[in-house]
């Protein structure tokens, strides 16, 4: 019994529909639907995705589009004809277009941009001239200008004949007569003002621009700083170039996110879906990393023979060395993972280095303390009701734990903290310091740390 529209869910109607193979229907049905939805459609039904596209409508096409995964875009653009992706490239905002383009191999890229129009084709090629990281490879030139001699109602007019080609229309953008920026207004200062306002009366110089080769990430701080929804993207002469909206510096803002997550967990930055990278890919991301690590615990091992003849004297001491190396190999991580993610938040620069430092000192000593306590009253506790004999020194081994614990946990915050802090002031990626990478520097000065106390504390008894 077939389903009724109202009760069938969005995947069912789809196969009905996809089932009649009738492209007007088809189109119709999904035209009706939200872009999301149709989004879902694409990834739910991966065999259909390039037919579910075909019959959009193109705009609605090019909206789905933007939003779909690039692995997802790219396997759409290999199955369409070259008429239907010529349309779609072509509706595509530039900065759109272009973020999908940096994505392809060259010579892909050559091809696809002959299909461009000769007009979308130049913009193109002017935004994939621009550095990699930069502010210009996200700019787009779909916005509303208006020059500053203008009166309102000239404004409003050209509102209505250029504003379904802009990307926004919320703010305008003003400029004289040479291209040099002068304001943005947003659209409600032109709909309330008297229509032969001239638009020099509205410019009150109050404005934030972005320079078309900033990074992207100094972008991103500046729309969290401002609260923008566009902001205009200038030159070194202060000519508008373009503007660069939320939505993109929004994504930036993702992918960078999940570049310096895979860092911090010790591997290089995945560049495609986890699921469709090549396995041989993969192990090179992660290959170099882990031998990185592997040779740097090689130091562990060097420090612990040099005790060889300590552990010898007093094997107890062997039974605590899992423990005094994890405590310190996780406060640094901890600390290292704060510091990255407020560095790249914006919440501290390198330039707020003793204040962390300060704040460090303190955590770490009173985190060590708490761990040092719980450590001895386990040794007390134990050699107390005879779980475990630690023999007649039980106490001196339990204020070495505990002194070990406070100063490997203070170290291990120190390290955490300012790692990633020395790397920024050295033009270095923060948060390549991950975590792994702290808990073996930890590691092997965690070894020292716990042997030294114990040599202070066993002097004449077990050491000489």
């Amino acid at each position: 019994m077939p389903y009724s529209q109202e009760t069938a869910t969005l995947q069912e109607q789809f196969e009905q529909v996809i089932a009649t193979d009738d492209k007007l229907k088809i189109g119709d049905f999904l035209n009706d639907q939200n872009i999301s939805d149709v989004a879902e459609l694409i990834y739910d039904n991966p065999d259909y995705e390039s037919q579910i596209l075909a019959n959009l409508s193109i705009h609605r096409a090019a909206s789905v589009f933007r939003i779909l995964d690039v692995s997802a875009q790219k396997s759409i653009i290999k199955e369409l004809p070259p008429f239907k992706t010529a349309e779609l490239l072509n509706e595509l905002p530039a900065d759109d277009r272009t973020s999908f383009l940096e994505e392809l191999p060259s010579s892909v890229v050559k091809e696809l941009i002959k299909l461009l129009d000769p007009e979308e084709r130049k913009v193109t090629l002017a935004l994939l001239g621009y550095p990699e990281s930069s502010v210009g490879r996200l700019m787009t030139p779909d916005y509303i200008a208006v020059n500053v001699d203008w009166t309102v109602r000239e404004v409003l007019d050209h509102i209505r004949e250029e504003g379904k080609h802009s990307e926004t229309i919320d703010v305008i953008y003003v400029v004289n007569e040479k291209g040099v920026f002068m304001d943005d207004i947003r659209i409600r200062e032109f709909l309330l003002a008297s229509p032969d306002k001239m638009v020099s009366d509205l410019v009150d110089g109050r404005y934030i621009t972005l320079h078309v080769n900033d990074d992207q990430e100094a972008a991103y701080q500046v729309f969290k700083m401002n609260n923008r929804v566009a902001l205009p993207v200038l030159d070194d002469n202060d000519i508008l170039l373009g503007i660069v909206t939320i939505d993109d510096v929004l994504w930036v803002a993702s992918e960078e996110f999940t570049e310096d997550i895979q860092k911090i967990g010790g591997t290089e930055a995945l560049d495609a879906p986890y699921l469709e990278i090549g396995l041989s890919k993969l192990v090179r991301k992660r290959a170099g990393w882990l031998i990185i690590l592997f040779l740097s615990e090689m130091l562990t091992a060097t420090a612990m023979g040099h005790y060889q003849d300590e552990i010898a004297k007093a094997v107890v001491l062997s039974l605590f060395i899992p423990l005094i190396m994890s405590s310190g190999g996780n406060s640094g991580s901890q600390a290292s993972t704060l510091i990255i993610q407020a560095m790249a938040l914006g919440e501290l620069t390198i330039l707020d280095w003793w204040k962390v430092m300060r704040r460090e000192l303190l955590s770490g000593f009173t985190l060590g303390a708490i761990l040092g306590t719980i450590g001895f009253l386990r040794i007390v506790i134990w050699q107390t009701f005879k779980i475990f004999d630690y023999g007649i020194h039980a106490m001196r081994l339990a204020a070495v734990i505990f002194f070990s614990l406070i100063g490997i946990v203070l170290w291990g915050s120190l390290m955490g903290s300012m790692l990633p802090i020395i790397l920024k002031s050295l033009k270095l990626d923060p948060a390549t310091s991950s975590a792994p990478f702290v808990a073996t520097l930890v590691d092997v000065t965690g070894i020292v740390i716990y042997f030294s106390v114990a040599y202070i504390f066993f002097k004449g008894i077990w050491f000489t």
